[in-house]
């Protein structure tokens, strides 16, 4: 079943969202402005868009994996949460962004990626004394290759 989003543009210039299917489902949002930035600045980084989500759901939006290498910007929230009661016709989506490097973005680059999920269930927790699982060998047990 394919979901419907209502979507509002905040500038005739910003390139519209497009879902290409069979490829990946994390959608690309562009920064609706040119952006300068010197190290160590904060800044948000407008995309554009507001949207109202189907009840239920939520966007997930993080780096798209260039964005480090390209402009040199850290997500500082590592992943933001955008839930279907930010559905305002003033409630604009934004990238958090910190330069590590001074950095020129411009209108319609592409900064960070999106993707639509469901809110998780509610869930109980359960007290125990052992865990059935095999151990794994603790945090980063795995190794490097």
């Amino acid at each position: 079943m394919t979901e419907k989003i209502r979507i509002k543009y905040f500038s005739d210039e910003v390139e519209r969202l497009c879902y290409i299917g069979g490829k990946s489902d994390w959608i690309d949002l562009r920064a609706s402005e040119d952006v300068s930035m010197k190290k160590g600045e904060f800044r948000l980084i407008p995309l554009g868009v507001a949207m109202e989500l189907p009840k239920g759901y939520e966007a997930q939006v993080v780096p798209r994996s260039s964005t480090f290498k390209n402009f040199g910007l850290l997500q500082v929230n590592s992943m933001g949460v955008i839930d279907e009661s930010y559905c305002g016709d003033h409630d604009q989506w934004f990238f958090p962004a910190l330069a590590v490097r001074d950095t020129e973005i411009h209108r319609n680059d592409r900064i960070c990626q999106f993707r639509i999920t469901a809110h998780q269930p509610e869930i109980t927790f359960e007290v125990v004394e052992r865990l059935e699982g095999a151990d794994r060998g603790g945090f980063g047990s795995t190794g490097i290759r």
